[in-house]
């Protein structure tokens, strides 16, 4: 018999591309240590700029708000990791993507997300990988989807850097490590990505199931008005929820209730039973 609920893990990994060990957290479904033999869907679950892989447990109740909707039959059991890409600005390193001295992406795609899903029972069928995040984590999940086809089934982004803004930190310089972030984020425009997009890469978006969620008073509202505008001008499907909420916990918490049971919906039901 299952468990009542699932588990939370952290453990560390050994980056060659980063030269340097990366904590990341896992939260294992009910199922997973009874049922030994099933293979489960997964969603990796990205943090925003200054925090860490603990923080959707420690501050948004992953277990907790995950376990809830399990047991209501609101959302599948899946397994959900969450890697760490930040710390204090200019101290640590923060950010999802390449750029000089910190090759993330690189890291995530070739060595990260292999070693994740050959230590756990990850599902290998079409439609069993999802990719979401907050702030700074939404507009990484929404280019690592937009870049990465066929990686994804489907994007939650939440409260999305979709495009670059002032950010804390980024008065110490271009050069500074806030400042490599803020160039590669622009590079990586989510936006941009989108109106240049060919009718092939258009094509393809399409088969990306896309959530965009942010609230009325939150300081990114406007890039991501910007990007569900060139979604929908390049007739992209996409849900879009703008709520009433700021940048904040409060608003993220409330929103993995919405975000697991449309990643749920996303994945194909041909392993999630």
């Amino acid at each position: 018999m299952p468990s009542k609920g699932g588990i939370i893990q952290d453990s560390v990994f050994y980056s060659k591309v980063l030269g340097s060990n990366r904590n990341f957290t896992v939260y294992l479904p009910p199922s997973y240590h009874a049922d030994t033999h099933r293979e489960y869907p997964i969603l990796y679950l990205l943090h925003g700029m200054l925090d860490d892989n603990r923080c959707w447990t420690e501050r948004a109740h992953l277990q907790a708000v995950t376990d809830s909707l399990i047991a209501q039959g609101k959302c599948c059991e899946m397994i959900i990791v969450t890697p760490c890409a930040g710390g204090k600005a200019n101290v640590d390193w923060n950010g999802y993507f390449d750029m000089p001295g910190w090759a993330y992406e690189t890291f995530f795609f070739q060595e990260f997300l292999p070693f994740i899903e050959s230590l756990y029972r990850v599902s290998q069928a079409k439609g069993q990988r999802a990719v979401a995040g907050l702030s700074m984590g939404g507009g990484a999940a929404t280019s690592y989807a937009q870049r990465h086809l066929g990686m994804f089934c489907g994007c939650y982004a939440m409260s999305a850097l979709m495009d670059i803004v002032p950010l804390p930190g980024s008065k110490a310089g271009k050069n500074s490590k806030v400042g490599l972030m803020s160039t590669s984020v622009a590079e990586k425009s989510c936006i941009k990505f989108v109106q240049k997009a060919s009718e092939t890469t258009v094509d393809s978006l399409r088969h990306v199931k896309w959530y965009v969620d942010c609230g009325d008073k939150d300081f990114l509202l406007q890039r991501n008005r910007e990007f569900i505008a060139a979604m929908k001008a390049k007739k992209i499907p996409l849900e879009v929820q703008i709520r009433k909420g700021t940048h904040s916990w409060q608003y993220w918490h409330s929103g993995l209730y919405i975000c697991l049971p449309f990643i749920s919906d996303c994945f194909s039901k041909e392993t999630t039973l």
